[in-house]
């Protein structure tokens, strides 16, 4: 192995372990309760219907700026594992190229930025709709997890049908082929690189937005769901069957919503 490829495989492992630095802190951050004044663990539960469950006494309003950070570093903790092959392709796609920036780490992690960016969009929307469902009674002000039957039903239903329409389908494709986004849309430069995971951010959240949206069902901070959710996405995103997977959990999501009407 040439002392270029050496360079090439310690930037990528480099890479790999900034990535790993990064869902780590995230995850730390969210156990610590995401400086919204309680601890994740204190809002976790497991249960298949949380608006049977007895609300916790008192409340708390976090500012929407502390509201926004704590869903981004959520989507960060989450999405970046599903990301990993898209980065780790990168330098792999800038070398055949023959890009000079492909002996430094620095584009691949503007790479990551730029899908970030997109996912801090999403937050910034998730965090409005927050404040605005909280005064309403429709999800626990101290919990932040579905105190009605019909939220719960409208969000799985809609959730699980959204896995079997094409704008899904369309989504996921991009999202399942790293190589062939790399190779139509790589640009030289780090904005090249910035805009490429804008792009690849703006198809990762049109694949998943409806499956975070599941967390105003479970609990925004309910860490069992983040967990579940997380592994879910890595699986359809990742895994050859990820596909077949998807279909099964809109099936079984629509199920759930029929049941929580019912319960």
């Amino acid at each position: 192995m040439s002392s270029i490829e050496n360079m090439l495989g310690r930037e990528r492992t480099i890479t790999a372990l900034g990535m790993a630095a990064v869902v780590t802190l995230s995850w730390f951050y969210l156990w610590t309760g995401a400086g919204i004044g309680m601890s994740a663990l204190e809002m976790t539960t497991v249960t298949l219907f949380p608006h049977r469950l007895a609300d916790s006494a008192g409340s708390m309003d976090p500012s929407l700026p502390a509201v926004i950070l704590m869903w981004w570093t959520m989507m960060i903790a989450m999405m970046t594992p599903a990301a990993a092959p898209l980065i780790l392709l990168y330098r792999r796609v800038m070398r055949h190229y023959g890009a000079l920036e492909a002996r430094s780490a620095i584009p691949s992690m503007v790479l990551l930025a730029g899908y970030l960016t997109a996912w801090l969009a999403f937050s910034i929307g998730a965090a409005s709709l927050q404040k605005m469902l909280q005064p309403t009674g429709l999800i626990s002000v101290m919990m932040l997890w579905s105190k009605s039957a019909p939220l719960s039903a409208i969000v799985l239903a809609v959730a699980g049908a959204y896995q079997f329409l094409p704008l899904k389908r369309a989504c996921l494709k991009q999202c399942r082929s790293p190589v062939k986004v790399l190779t139509a849309h790589w640009r030289p430069g780090v904005t090249g690189s910035f805009l490429l995971g804008v792009r690849h951010g703006i198809y990762c959240v049109g694949c998943c937005w409806l499956l975070m949206a599941l967390l105003f069902v479970g609990g925004i901070m309910n860490l069992v769901w983040i967990a579940a959710l997380s592994l879910f996405v890595f699986v359809e995103k990742i895994l050859p069957d990820g596909e077949r997977v998807g279909r099964v959990l809109g099936v079984v999501l629509i199920a759930w919503a029929g049941t929580t009407l019912l319960v």
